[in-house]
């Protein structure tokens, strides 16, 4: 099964292609799932939420709710008491060893037909590697173009290589 993501516009189109032998549409692991539960009570993507709302993400998730357990995660999800919960030991309490249910990287193919925004105007499809991480990692951070800015929405934590010098454009 090959993904595709395809950018329209009035002059032209433009697609990015994940390799075939990747399970890119994978079902959402309970972990993944949790982490969009949790990120919609933290709709600034700070990376936390505050305690009084850690409730409502334990109900929207089904877990265990009852008022004495909620006290009991808050203390150990909060332990210096700043009233706020992190997303990380939020996930490692409730879903540990769980990783992602996709691939941790695959290649990226992706076509402009413009040819004044390819690289020396000729169009061809440039290769890449996208990485998917189960956390922002400062040390690999790429650029922030609109083809990485897509593939967020699938993978909030996706960094592509592409392998020429300059990323491709959707222009």
């Amino acid at each position: 099964m090959v993904s595709c993501f395809i950018f329209k516009s009035l002059s032209h189109f433009e697609f990015v292609c994940g390799t075939e032998d990747m399970a890119l549409v994978a079902p959402e692991a309970p972990s993944e799932q949790a982490r969009r539960v949790f990120q919609t009570y933290d709709p600034e993507d700070n990376g936390f939420i505050p305690d009084s709302l850690l409730e409502d993400v334990m109900k929207a998730l089904d877990l265990v709710s009852d008022p004495e357990y909620i006290n009991l995660m808050k203390n150990k999800l909060d332990p210096e008491g700043l009233g706020i919960i992190l997303l990380g030991p939020f996930l490692q309490e409730f879903f540990p060893d769980q990783g992602s249910s996709g691939p941790e990287s695959f290649t990226v193919y992706h076509y402009n037909g413009l040819k004044q925004s390819n690289y020396n105007e000729k169009v061809m499809y440039v290769e890449g590697t996208a990485v998917v991480m189960g956390f922002e990692d400062p040390l690999l951070q790429t650029d922030d173009t609109p083809i990485k800015r897509c593939l967020q929405t699938k993978w909030p934590y996706i960094e592509l290589l592409w392998t020429t010098d300059r990323s491709p454009s959707l222009n």
